[in-house]
């Protein structure tokens, strides 16, 4: 039994209140005293500005991130497919990191990669429509490569990460919104996802190279799709994700391990590093600037080297 890995969460601001107020002067001209007459005095009322509009009531600006006070990561011994190879706990719930259990977990987890990976503005026309189509045609796509209906795959899981829906994330609307789902009664939240994809190639990236031509190169395997949710980030999650996948890895036999990274992603980078993984390859500018993108470097994690 591993020792238990504390991973501290700093409480985020649960938000800032304020109002201003302003109040703008007009000035008033005054011709010159008609003749035989004193000039008249100006009264005390005649030089005081008019009174301001009242203050609008202060607006309070929710944080967007999650209050979780505390994580703690520990490995399960012998654990089953519904609870995962490796455990999150928070205030004594737990996280798991595991396969995916039920087509609307499924879903939840496509929503996830749509809200991390797609930007779209909330004011904009249409903008959730858009959004939903999206979700509705990759949670399509993901299911055939699963279902092994994608002839280049031969075999495909989906691992999230998963909270349970509690107070504490309450304070990420959006977040809950989208991405909950029901299992056995209980509401939770993907807050993390992956995919393992057992493959050659993964379409529009770079191929890797290894095992060679000469080997069984159905050994060889590419992670995509990985993201956590912005309000978890950088508290041990995603390594939690990669770390299951590579026990998952192992179980299909897989010796050569690939992941694509963008250039400009340094936490991603640093995650996979990290995790083992060493630079292969790049892709070239040209079919970077032909697909509207960053350029992807190639990973690579020789899992023959990886400890059992």
């Amino acid at each position: 039994m591993q020792d238990a890995v504390s991973v501290s969460i700093s409480q985020s601001p649960s938000g800032s209140c304020g109002g201003d107020t302003s109040a703008s002067q007009v000035p008033t001209t005054r011709g010159p005293a008609p003749r035989g007459h004193p000039p008249r005095m100006a009264t005390a009322s005649r030089l005081l500005a008019p009174a301001p509009p009242p203050a609008a009531p202060p607006r309070c600006v929710r944080s967007n991130r999650v209050a979780v006070p505390r994580l703690r990561c520990r490995a399960s011994a012998a654990a089953s497919p519904a609870a995962g190879a490796a455990l999150l706990e928070r205030d004594g719930a737990p996280v798991a990191v595991r396969e995916f259990v039920t087509l609307d977990e499924l879903h939840a987890a496509v929503r996830l990669r749509i809200r991390t990976f797609y930007e779209y503005a909330v004011e904009s026309v249409g903008a959730e429509d858009q959004r939903k189509a999206l979700a509705d045609r990759e949670f399509e796509a993901l299911q055939d490569r699963i279902s092994g209906k994608m002839i280049n795959f031969r075999r495909v899981s989906c691992i999230n990460g998963t909270l349970p829906l509690s107070p504490s994330l309450m304070t990420a609307e959006e977040l809950c919104s989208m991405c909950k789902f029901v299992e056995d009664g209980e509401e939770r939240v993907v807050v993390g996802s992956l995919d393992l994809n057992q493959c050659l190639w993964l379409p529009d990236e770079l191929t890797g190279m290894r095992p060679g031509v000469n080997e069984d190169s159905q050994t060889r395997a590419y992670l995509s799709n990985v993201c956590v949710a912005k309000e978890l980030q950088k508290k041990g999650l995603g390594y939690a994700l990669v770390d299951k996948s590579k026990k998952l890895a192992r179980e299909w036999g897989i010796t050569d391990l690939y992941v694509h990274v963008a250039i400009n992603n340094i936490a991603g980078q640093k995650l996979y590093k990290k995790s083992g993984f060493v630079y292969e390859g790049e892709e070239p500018a040209w079919k970077a600037r032909f697909l509207g993108r960053p350029r992807r470097l190639l990973l690579w994690l020789d899992m023959n080297k990886e400890p059992l």
